[in-house]
């Protein structure tokens, strides 16, 4: 078995604190958590809304993946976090949804949180596997 390689990926948002975008792991990728940063301007304001936050943490978890040669068709589990759960857990699922048919959609944990980097609504974090 190799050792995991800590992996960064140039398309991707320049992280908001000391870690790598992935840890390949052989036939899994550990992708760490997106939050909605816009990876031309990592330091803008992130968007205002659960929705727009939601779609550009999925963006983001995209670039990662096509950074190795893969899509979301080959996360097996998400994590979401979101720091107002009450109000954004309904608007965050239906964005969350557009990214995954129904038959074909990953395990997943939804926690509330009482904070964020970038004081961001949602971040969401996933596991890939190769195939």
């Amino acid at each position: 078995m190799s050792e995991p390689l800590h992996c960064m990926v140039d398309a991707a948002p320049t992280p908001p604190a000391p870690f790598h975008h992935a840890v390949d792991c052989g036939d899994f990728l550990f992708l760490s958590g997106q939050i909605a940063q816009d990876p031309n301007n990592p330091t803008a304001a992130l968007p205002p809304s659960i929705t727009e936050q939601t779609h550009q943490c999925m963006r983001n978890l995209r670039t990662v993946l096509e950074g190795f040669n893969l899509s979301l068709r080959h996360a097996v589990s998400v994590r979401i976090f979101l720091n107002h759960f009450d109000d954004d857990y309904e608007s965050m699922n239906a964005a969350y949804a557009e990214y995954f048919p129904a038959d074909r959609r990953p395990v997943r944990t939804t926690i509330g949180v009482t904070g964020l980097a970038m004081a961001a609504r949602v971040e969401i974090d996933l596991i890939a596997r190769r195939f």
